[in-house]
């Protein structure tokens, strides 16, 4: 894992696990680390809050994307090693490319997935904001990635550190960095 400032997109539909390897991530960090959870940016939303997948939400969810991007690259252009954890789809990826070259950082992207029945259970049975009905459509939208396709890694039946020690060599050898 990287010992200098950059930062590292953890993402994937909910329940596959993103909010645990990420912590986990920045905790085992060889250097200053931080760990954003977009899901905090949303719930800092108090009042016209609209839920993230639904379409009429697209305006809510590029202002919370710039409002993550600036805090990622702010705390990256401070030294600090950045774990982004959310529903981070190919679609708002422009943005973090952007943050990433002005805080003159390296970016790194990784796609957690697992099948329906698994990510279902996890968001349902999850202690922070359970999921009781899974959003419609969102395990579909990281279902095929086109060319980040290899930036996949499926987060099933893997325990925890077996997914952090994957991502980091991935990190290492720059399987997963963004241009």
């Amino acid at each position: 894992m990287p010992t200098l400032a950059a930062i590292l997109i953890i993402s994937g539909p909910p329940g596959a696990g993103k909010t645990t390897v990420s912590r986990r991530l920045a905790e085992t960090s060889a250097g200053s680390a931080v760990h954003l959870h977009t899901d905090d940016f949303y719930g800092a939303i108090r009042h016209g809050f609209i839920a993230p997948w639904l379409a009429e939400s697209h305006g809510q969810n590029q202002t919370v994307t710039r409002a993550i991007v600036a805090s990622a690259a702010a705390y990256a252009a401070g030294g600090y090693f950045v774990v982004v954890d959310g529903v981070v789809g190919p679609w708002f990826l422009d943005s973090y490319r952007e943050g990433a070259a002005e805080a003159g950082v390296t970016l790194d992207y990784v796609v957690l997935r697992a099948d329906q029945a698994t990510v279902a259970a996890r968001a349902r049975d999850r202690l922070d904001v359970p999921l009781p009905e899974y959003p419609p459509g969102l395990l579909e939208k990281f279902a095929d990635l086109g060319a980040l396709e290899g930036h996949a890694i499926d987060s099933g039946a893997e325990p925890v550190e077996a997914l952090v020690e994957r991502i980091r060599q991935g990190c290492a050898e720059g399987r997963f960095r963004l241009g």
